[in-house]
């Protein structure tokens, strides 16, 4: 199912939204938007750069009669991320297996760069997190609800061939012989 990598986020857009570990509130939002970030193998910066910059300038909010007309950035809003490799998770039988989410050594690394970019194309004191590889408690209230799945582009697995298959080569057009 996962062929091609690719980062992948949950938007939620939200009246406010708050993460609790052990009982105690570690952060909170007014209203914006909290993000479920799924990271797998291969994601790099430029998957992190791709989807900060979607995740900020996405048009979830309505302006006058357009439905979908502003963004985060536009109106200001807060942004709340947590990690959540259960995003590359998939179904074994009953049981949920998680092989495609990045080792979590290497993923904090990533989710690091993340939280790092969206400060930096945003206002650092807008932009909220969980903590990463803790049992967390996320409460929030949806806006709509409006969810919606965000993925970078894919990548190229190192696994994958550079070859095209007989079905994706594109057939060689030349041009007809005048005749004289």
């Amino acid at each position: 199912p996962f062929g091609q990598v690719a980062m992948r986020l949950l938007l939620q857009r939200v009246l406010n939204a708050s993460v609790c570990v052990n009982g105690v509130q570690i952060s909170r939002i007014e209203k914006g938007l909290l993000v479920f970030v799924g990271i797998t193998q291969g994601d790099t910066d430029k998957e992190i750069a791709f989807c900060a910059n979607k995740l900020l300038n996405v048009r979830l909010w309505p302006q006058e009669e357009r439905a979908w007309a502003k963004s985060l950035k536009d109106n200001g809003y807060e942004v709340l991320i947590v990690s959540q490799f259960t995003l590359y998770g998939i179904w074994k039988g009953n049981k949920p297996d998680f092989h495609y989410a990045m080792p979590p050594a290497e993923a904090r690394v990533v989710y690091d760069a993340f939280v790092k970019k969206v400060k930096e194309l945003y206002h650092p004191d807008k932009v909220q997190e969980g903590e990463f590889g803790a049992m967390m408690e996320v409460g929030l209230i949806n806006d709509g609800p409006v969810t919606m799945q965000l993925e970078s582009p894919p990548a190229q697995s190192p696994k994958q061939s550079t070859k095209q298959s007989p079905k994706e080569q594109k057939p060689e057009v030349t041009e007809p012989e005048e005749k004289q």
